[in-house]
């Protein structure tokens, strides 16, 4: 980490404007590349031109500055992501090996379809050395709908021989909107830094469902899911994560009469998602079914069971 005083040796960035930056929690320069201009213009009280120099020149310090790929090194890159394991190889095989560091995974399902339940067990195979398909590292679970368990995290972990799991999953539990956007923009990357690298949001829709009744308040619903999310993305380029979010459904009338379901929040998370599958029941078993992916056959699915200890392959 560069510590937020490199920016003081560009020309035009004095002490009051470090001081101004440092007011908003920004100690790392690594926090201050997260930032378009215009919101350290807004957040800061500073010029735009100014909030632009502080931007480009902490994108030069950290390195972090647009590259083009050919596609042959673009395919390697991709090819060298760190990969989250599901503790299910049949998911995993779904998912051509497990969830991929800097795309963002979408879940959607009818209540009682596992989504949570996927949640605790990515939160503890985290946990797990590289080498058993973990990313060495602990999550951050936010928790929309208070759903998290700590009694079956202790039981998957038992179950993937994590030593005491909950230390390493740090919860999250707001309880608006803008609680929710406030810790994914000014609380998040303070706990990344402890050496967190999976966020898990679940659900992604619950406080927006409920908070913005009504057509008249659709579009700025829909806004506000939009930064939400685009902040989720920023995160994860700049630290590596892999991001989970689940989301509820909704039924909506087809061609031919009958009602089908489908992923809540329109095409605003749509967009946002990386990877989009549907968990539903499936006689005694859960089935996982591939809606929309850049690099993932829609409509391959895999099975899978729930038990006590977490998610496993279907019997």
């Amino acid at each position: 980490m560069h510590s937020i005083d490199e920016l003081g040796t560009v020309e035009g960035i004095g002490k009051v404007t470090i001081a101004k930056l440092r007011a908003l929690g920004l100690e790392h320069v690594e926090d201050v590349v997260l930032f378009n201009p215009e919101e350290l213009e807004e957040l800061a009280g500073i010029d735009f031109e100014r909030a632009l120099r502080i931007v480009r020149a902490a994108r030069r310090i950290v390195g972090w500055e647009t590259k083009a790929y050919s596609g042959r090194e673009y395919a390697s890159v991709l090819r060298q992501r760190d990969v989250l394991t599901t503790g299910v190889s049949s998911v995993d095989s779904l998912l051509n090996g497990g969830l991929a560091v800097y795309d963002i995974y979408e879940f959607a399902g009818e209540f009682g379809t596992g989504k949570t339940q996927l949640c605790h067990q990515l939160a503890v195979t985290s946990q797990l050395p590289p080498s058993h398909g973990g990313l060495g590292a602990g999550a951050v679970y936010i928790d929309t709908e208070g759903t998290f368990s700590p009694e079956r995290v202790e039981a998957i972990g038992k179950r993937f021989e994590v030593d005491d799991p909950l230390s390493n999953i740090y919860v999250v539990r707001p309880l608006s909107v803008d609680e929710l956007e406030e810790f994914v923009v000014r609380g998040l990357p303070r706990v990344l830094k402890s050496g967190a690298r999976a966020v898990v949001l679940d659900s992604v829709i619950a406080l927006y469902r409920a908070q913005f009744r009504g057509r008249e308040w659709l579009a700025m619903r829909q806004q506000r899911i939009n930064y939400m999310l685009d902040w989720l993305k920023r995160l994860s380029r700049l630290y590596g994560l892999v991001t989970v979010i689940t989301n509820q459904v909704v039924s909506v009338p087809s061609a031919w009469g009958v009602a089908v379901k489908l992923p809540a929040g329109g095409n605003i998370i749509a967009h946002a998602s990386t990877h989009r599958f549907l968990l539903k029941k499936a006689g005694e078993n859960f089935l996982i079914e591939v809606l929309d992916s850049p690099r993932l056959p829609r409509g391959a699915s895999a099975e899978f069971t729930i038990a006590e200890d977490g998610l496993h392959d279907a019997r």
